[in-house]
């Protein structure tokens, strides 16, 4: 018969799970706090564990790692009415088998312990030994607590400790670079270099120079050695944004150096090796592009050693409010501003809105109500939603680059001339929008 020790400071929760659980056949044993979990733990040795976060004495988090002090192979389940993604994250990566949030589905935490059990007999069978390490965790703005980005932190917490190339797939705006940033800065090598390479945004021939780098005379422009992206990284993390647009012929080379973990510069014969783990992160259905011929399938599966799915903000509707809590505390700072209050009729609208850009087009949307607003209220006609916006398309249908014009010259007109905030709801660069300013010849 084996034994589940039940540590949670609620007496209703601790009388509820030790019937359940004695009467799916299971010894049952039962703590009211830190302390005297520790110790029944220590004398009995439990099967498995299930942990409350919030405890009167020792928290639980300090808890689950004394457990998994005495012993490395520890079940531990952490359970909380309290969930965040820096709770989560700690809990994962620090052992816990997995992490459940009051109020507790039985059905969910049946299938859990069963699966938990299932693993160990394996792991036993394997000889199959994990080393933990713990690192302080020092990441905690990615914002959510639906079932889909608690997974998403599950995940984080898993890869943290080990070098698994990792693909992230969302739609733009879900926060796929956020997320790479997150793994890189909480990992064993967060002192290392994190590169970013956007893929989609430099030219075939010139992106096997960026990663690889160049021998002097290599091409016309070549008049000095550099050093590419890979040689750079070093230890760190080098993330390739937009994976799905690299060409066949560099696809073939970026496999080859998945695999060998060596390169060439450009022009050069020197054997060069990385050590940089590899982040890919898409917002196309590389599969897809498989079946079209556009996408090797054997780089698929290299760069997809584990998959993080980010979901689109439209299936994380909950996550919105706290959303907004945080964007406004970061577009106050960024704009000297102090627009703290949300309406509940606008909460809805903003809630209810399908967020086709996600998070970013949140952002950007709120930063255009911020620069608007007259006191700390956001008010609804500010927002940039459906009937928010005074310019309608034009009846005669105009080149691209006239509608652009136009909007860039309207953005500039409610930011009165501040290229600051301009650029901030266009979502570009300072550098871009003076371009365009001066192609355009607008008014500032």
């Amino acid at each position: 018969m084996k034994t589940i020790l039940i540590v949670d400071d609620d007496p209703l929760i601790l009388k509820t799970l030790s019937s359940h659980f004695t009467n799916s056949g299971y010894e049952v044993l039962t703590a009211a706090d830190g302390r005297e979990g520790l110790q029944k733990y220590t004398d009995a040795m439990p099967d498995l564990v299930i942990l409350d976060i919030r405890l009167p004495d020792v928290d639980g988090l300090e808890a689950l790692k004394r457990i998994r002090g005495i012993d490395p192979k520890a079940l531990v389940v952490i359970i909380t009415a309290f969930d965040d993604m820096k709770t989560t994250v700690e809990a994962i990566k620090s052992g816990a088998f997995e992490y459940l949030v009051k109020p507790l589905d039985f059905l969910e935490l049946d299938l859990t312990i069963n699966k938990a059990f299932q693993v160990s007999k394996l792991e036993g069978k394997l000889h199959y030994l994990v080393e933990e390490k713990q690192k302080e965790y020092t990441i905690d703005n990615i914002i959510g607590r639906s079932p889909p980005m608690r997974e998403v932190f599950k995940l984080i917490g898993s890869v943290v400790n080990n070098r698994a190339n990792i693909l992230i797939q969302g739609e733009s705006g879900t926060g796929k670079e956020l997320c790479a940033k997150a793994i890189h800065y909480n990992s064993a090598n967060k002192d290392e270099p994190f590169i970013v390479i956007n893929c989609s945004a430099i030219q075939d021939t010139l992106l096997e120079s960026e990663l690889f780098g160049h021998v002097k005379g290599a091409f016309t422009d070549a008049i000095q050695e550099t050093k590419g992206k890979f040689e750079i990284a070093g230890k760190g993390t080098l993330f390739l944004d937009e994976i799905g647009d690299i060409s066949p012929n560099l696809q073939s080379k970026l496999l080859r150096v998945i695999e060998s973990r060596d390169f060439m510069k450009v022009g050069g014969e020197k054997v060069l090796t990385t050590e940089a783990r590899i982040i890919a992160a898409t917002n196309k259905d590389l599969k897809t592009l498989i079946e079209e011929g556009t996408f090797r399938e054997d780089l698929y599966w290299r760069l997809k050693v584990v998959e993080i799915k980010l979901p689109p903000l439209r299936e994380r509707k909950e996550d919105v409010p706290e959303l907004v809590g945080y964007l406004m505390e970061k577009i106050n700072r960024e704009l000297r501003k102090n627009v703290r209050k949300v309406p509940d009729h606008v909460m809805k609208k903003l809630i209810a809105w399908p967020w086709k850009g996600n998070v970013r087009e949140l952002e950007n949307a709120l930063t255009h109500a911020a620069i608007l607003a007259k006191g700390d209220i956001i008010l609804e006609e500010n927002l940039p939603l459906e009937g928010g916006d005074k310019n309608p398309y034009p009846q005669k249908l105009v080149a691209l680059k006239e509608v652009e014009k136009s909007y860039i010259q309207h953005v500039l007109q409610i930011a009165k001339g501040s290229k600051i905030q301009a650029s901030q709801i266009l979502g570009i660069s300072r550098p871009t929008l003076d371009k365009k300013i001066k192609d355009y010849q607008l008014d500032v």
